[in-house]
């Protein structure tokens, strides 16, 4: 029953991105879901366990590393807004875009994220949650940019 309101709601996200000819056909405007409770986004994001390969900025949890598993910090300073378009997407599609400053070999096999894909066993509600919960984690500042001197 979860994994069809999971696939309906990425159905709808899909064709909400596929509207509009004048525009991006991949943009995730005019894509949200309802509000979530950051609270049950931190239980459900330590009961699916991705606290053994992820630490988030700022926050202690508990740590649950597997050997050899590469630890991808999410949250900190970002010169780019994570939206919530952008937080689903690497949930759900965790191959869309990998983790940059990370060796390849420790975050992918053969151009795939090692990310253990979810979407069957993630309710939507759990989604919505655990992206309400990591969003705060983000802090916007500007790129630094080192532009010559011309004298």
């Amino acid at each position: 029953m979860m994994t069809r309101i999971l696939r309906t709601l990425i159905g709808i996200f899909i064709l909400v991105s596929l509207h509009g000819c004048d525009r991006d056909t991949m943009s995730e405007r005019g894509f949200s879901l309802p509000e979530g409770d950051p609270l049950a986004g931190e239980q459900a994001f330590l009961a699916m366990q991705c606290n053994e390969c992820h630490s988030i900025n700022s926050l202690e949890l508990p740590t649950a590393a597997m050997p050899d598993s590469p630890y991808v910090e999410l949250g900190g300073e970002v010169s780019k807004v994570k939206t919530y378009g952008d937080l689903v997407t690497s949930i759900i599609n965790p191959s869309h875009k990998l983790a940059p400053g990370y060796p390849l070999d420790d975050i992918s096999e053969d151009g795939k994220s090692k990310m253990v894909v979810y979407n069957e066993y993630m309710t939507v509600q759990e989604l919505i949650d655990i992206v309400m919960f990591l969003q705060p984690h983000y802090k916007i500042v500007p790129p630094i940019h080192n532009y010559p001197v011309f004298r």
